[in-house]
């Protein structure tokens, strides 16, 4: 790992937030794509019946 000097914590912490709000986006994204995907699977049987 380089030697960041006085901007280690600034460096540190931006790549900590930058992690997390990725993982937040996937993550909500999943749960997003679930809930359509269990949406279409309900209109999809209801039609087919």
């Amino acid at each position: 790992m380089p030697e960041l000097g006085k901007y280690a914590f600034a460096v540190l912490s931006s790549y900590g937030v930058t992690i997390v709000l990725l993982s937040v986006i996937v993550l909500a994204s999943v749960r997003r794509a679930r809930k359509v995907r269990a949406a279409l699977d309900e209109i999809e049987s209801r039609r087919g019946s």
